[in-house]
């Protein structure tokens, strides 16, 4: 390679790099962690329900339930599952009907809890595993510039990603294999840096593109709104499949008993291995009344087989079919293949425990890219002024950085102490706790402090994480394995991670002084 283009691949690479270090770090640590969201979510309520993606339940029953509080004539209602909670999202759409009262004229969403029928508000269920998958896309920033600022975040990234690998190209092999701790402080950053990278490349690869799409595809698509649909947004999300035609509301009521259950049963019944994950119904009541019935085959069976069923529900009549075993189409594939690596819902708990290694993996090589541009720039033919403003950025990238470990083990705890606290609670929880332990780390002004403390913090607090629900449900790690194996997994977790970063501190040697980054 020669000089000029390893000069633009080095340079693209580091400030892609520093630029979007400090957000990338929360989003992979927050991402890390959302993969486990439902086993957070399960252990926080101290439920625990079989792991199942199907969604499992009597349609008319709960629509019943729902009924007696929120009238649904003229309604569209759409059910949608919770993978492995009993937690079962509800949008109510605003009645058509002129003569409904007004409430029913209000669009509603709520959770219903399918066992005891209690709905609440997405605030008073909000949960600490959805905030933990909402700030992993910076949804907390008001939307949508925390959605867009992810998205680009994850596209400056990919940037990042494709340099690196340019610039290591030739000795990206024998890289891997290299490792020096004994040599020079830059010397060890960077072995570090290129042999966890390149061992969680495609992991990296994957979700700085799926993390793109998800989060700025409408930027991204918006020149094909103007050129080729003058405009209309809506219209290309219907050839995209995101949303469909409303069906006519016909003014005239249908007679009772509809018969959904039946209709569901006749829809899982009609494929193997078809699990249904949500239910649409369009003019509740009404005499144009349809059921849409959506899942997809088990990913044994076919990796990108979505399904969809519509009835006629007056007739019980099949309108309309998505053969899930046909052959994918292009846009089916794109779509169903983005969601299920970036989700890694596919592989059992054996992926998610990988994926959250990868990006806690991911995490590391971020720091240790940080590191490497603080080291090389912290030489005697710089001047001192500029050598203690890099330090000072790396002093406050590391305490807002690391201080997320010990914060997040924390608020387990007082989540679990204190359910429910409910979304103010956890934000006041989490970001309050996480502003204290940033500032106190950049008042310490020392790294080496930072990161010591950090991990010892968290892996105390790690600890207690099963210790406070031992003591608030009586329910402790050592006898839920066979009945509620996601307590104990969330339990058990959290200790083994405790484990590692206990570990990982008190086999951490002397740093030497030059090491050190002290701001005097």
């Amino acid at each position: 390679m020669n000089n000029r283009n390893y000069n633009i691949y080095f340079h693209t690479h580091t400030v892609s790099g520093i630029v979007i270090s400090v957000v990338l770090f929360v989003i992979f640590f927050a991402g890390s962690f959302s993969f486990f969201k439902e086993e957070i979510n399960n252990w926080e309520r101290s439920e625990s329900v079989i792991i199942n993606k199907e969604m499992v339940l009597n349609t008319e029953t709960i629509l019943d339930s729902i009924n007696k509080k929120y009238p649904l004539h003229a309604r569209t209602v759409s059910l949608y599952n919770s993978t492995n909670s009993r937690k079962l999202r509800v949008s109510l759409e605003a009645s058509k009907d002129s003569l409904a009262a007004k409430e029913a004229k209000e669009s509603q969403y709520f959770i219903l809890d399918t066992k005891t029928f209690q709905t609440a508000t997405y605030d008073d269920s909000y949960s600490l595993g959805e905030f933990l998958y909402r700030l992993h896309f910076l949804a907390q920033i008001p939307y949508p510039v925390g959605y867009y600022l992810s998205g680009f975040v994850a596209l400056f990234f990919l940037f990042a990603i494709v340099t690196g690998v340019l610039l290591h190209w030739q000795k990206i092999v024998s890289n891997f294999y290299l490792f020096r701790p004994k040599e020079k402080l830059k010397t060890m950053w960077t072995d570090a840096h290129t042999s966890l990278g390149v061992l969680g490349l495609p992991f990296q690869f994957v979700y700085a593109v799926t993390g793109a799409f998800f989060m700025i595809k409408l930027v991204i698509v918006a020149p094909v709104v103007i050129a080729l649909y003058d405009g209309n947004q809506d219209k290309l999300y219907q050839d995209l499949e995101y949303s469909t035609l409303p069906y006519e509301y016909k003014k005239a009521s249908l007679k009772a008993p509809y018969h959904i259950n039946e209709l569901v049963a006749d829809a899982k019944t009609k494929w193997n291995d078809f699990d249904i994950t949500e239910i649409k119904i369009e003019n509740y009541g009404d005499a144009n009344m349809h059921l849409t019935i959506g899942g997809q085959l088990s990913p044994k069976q076919k990796f990108t087989g979505n399904g969809e069923l519509v009835y006629k529900v007056a007739s019980g009549k099949i309108i309309k079919e998505k053969h899930p075993y046909a052959q994918t189409t292009y846009l089916d594939g794109v779509k169903s293949v983005l969601y299920r690596i970036h989700f890694a819902d596919y592989g059992g708990y054996a992926l998610k425990i990988i994926s959250f290694v990868l990006g806690i993996v991911t995490c590391f090589v971020i720091i240790s890219g940080v590191m490497i541009w603080l080291v090389a720039r912290d030489k005697k033919n710089i001047p001192e002024k500029k050598r203690r403003f890099n330090r000072k950025v790396v002093l406050i990238y590391l305490a807002i950085c690391l201080s997320m470990y010990p914060i997040t083990a924390f608020t387990f705890i007082v989540c679990k102490l204190f359910y429910p606290l409910g979304q103010s609670g956890i934000y006041s929880i989490y970001f309050v706790g996480w502003l204290l332990l940033t500032v106190f780390f950049i008042v310490k002004r020392n790294d080496a402090f930072t990161t010591k403390y950090s991990l010892l913090a968290g892996s105390i607090l790690g600890f207690l994480v099963p210790v406070s629900n031992g003591i608030v449900t009586g329910k402790w790690f050592w006898t839920t394995y066979n009945d509620e194996f996601q307590l104990f997994f969330v339990d058990v977790f959290w200790i083994i991670l405790a484990s590692i970063s206990l570990y990982a501190v008190l086999k951490r040697k002397n740093i030497k002084k030059q090491n050190s980054q002290i701001l005097e």
